[in-house]
């Protein structure tokens, strides 16, 4: 089951293309956008990654640190972080133990069958390391533009055209 907004993080520490490992406990402080995707290199992945890095700027000046995750290698990560420009780091996380633990992995449909692999989630995690906001499964596009506009407090773009089920914790 996805985690929903108000839920505890649930800790990680993962290798990354920084050449250190990432680890939820270290993040501490600072807002958190953890982004699970499937697999390097493939259509919507590429096109998921990329409206993030185009939104990175902004993303990282509304205060939150980046990061995609998948159970692809290190080496595989780093040539995708290189062919695509991606300006944040990228997570291995391959035995999908983290994104079991966000349900971000189970079945799913992928081309009319059911499958067991990662689904395409997004957590947006406050300082304290608590789920600000979450989305699974998550329609690429438009999705990052929502994401950044939570992020901001403002409205996001329409859920039709953004990212499906969306849940936010209640400010106060």
């Amino acid at each position: 089951m996805a985690l929903r907004a108000g839920d505890r993080a649930p800790a990680f520490d993962l290798p990354s293309t920084s050449g250190e490992k990432v680890s939820l406990e270290g993040l501490r402080g600072r807002k958190v956008v953890l982004f699970f995707y499937p697999k390097d290199q493939t259509p919507g992945c590429t096109r998921e990654a990329c409206d993030f890095r185009d939104r990175y700027d902004a993303l990282r000046a509304a205060g939150a640190e980046v990061f995609g995750i998948s159970k692809d290698s290190i080496a595989s990560h780093g040539r995708f972080r290189e062919k695509q420009a991606l300006p944040y780091p990228l997570l291995s996380d391959a035995d999908s133990a983290v994104a079991t633990a966000y349900g971000a992995f189970g079945m799913k449909t992928l081309y009319g069958k059911q499958i067991l692999g990662t689904i395409r989630s997004t957590f947006l995690i406050d300082e304290k390391g608590m789920i600000e906001a979450a989305w699974s499964p998550v329609k690429v596009d438009g999705h990052a533009e929502a994401v950044l506009a939570t992020l901001k407090g403002e409205a996001p773009p329409s859920e039709k055209k953004a990212a499906s089920k969306r849940t936010t914790a209640p400010k106060g």
